[in-house]
C-alpha cells in the first residue's frame, strides 16, 4: 500500500444518511460507516469525508493523486453530470491510484437520469446496490491489492 490511509469521501447529500429516504440508502449514519470501516480494517486509517461542496471533492481528489491514497468514492448526484469530477478522478488513475465508484442504491433501477454516470469510464471499478456493502466491498479489495 502506497500509505496507510483510505480516503472515502461522499458528495452531496450523503451527511444526512440515517434520515433521508431511508428506504433507498439505509438508516445508518455516516458516523455507522466510518466505525463499520475503521473495524473492517482496523491496520489502516479509514479517513470518511463528506462534502456538499464540488470544489472541496475536487481538492480531495487531487490530494489523493499527489499522495497515492485510494480511495472510495461515492460522488452522489454528482456523479451524473460531473466532468470536472470526472477529470480529477482520471487524474487520480491515470497517476497510478485506485479509485472505487460506489453507490448504496442500485443507480440502474431507479430514475433513468440516474442510469449514466460519467465517472465509471475513468474509475478503477464500480459497486453499486449493496448499502454500506458497497464500501466495504471496495474496501476489502483495496486491502487485497494493498493500494
Amino acid at each position: 500500500m502506497n500509505t496507510a490511509t483510505v480516503l472515502v469521501l461522499n458528495g452531496p447529500n450523503l451527511g444526512r444518511l440515517g434520515t433521508r429516504e431511508p428506504d433507498v440508502y439505509g438508516s445508518g449514519t455516516l458516523d455507522d460507516l466510518r466505525s463499520l470501516l475503521a473495524d473492517d480494517a482496523p491496520e489502516l486509517t479509514v479517513d470518511v469525508r463528506q462534502t456538499d461542496d464540488e470544489a472541496t471533492l475536487l481538492g480531495w481528489l487531487h490530494e489523493a493523486a499527489d499522495s497515492g491514497d485510494p480511495v472510495i468514492l461515492n460522488a452522489g448526484a454528482w456523479t451524473h453530470y460531473s466532468y470536472a469530477l470526472r477529470d480529477a478522478v482520471a487524474l487520480v488513475t491515470k497517476s497510478g491510484g485506485t479509485v472505487i465508484e460506489v453507490h448504496l442504491s442500485n443507480p440502474h433501477a431507479r430514475e433513468e437520469f440516474r442510469h449514466t454516470s460519467v465517472i465509471s469510464a475513468v474509475a478503477s471499478g464500480v459497486i453499486a446496490g449493496f448499502g454500506f456493502g458497497s464500501y466495504r466491498l471496495a474496501l476489502a479489495h483495496i486491502r487485497r491489492i494493498g493500494r
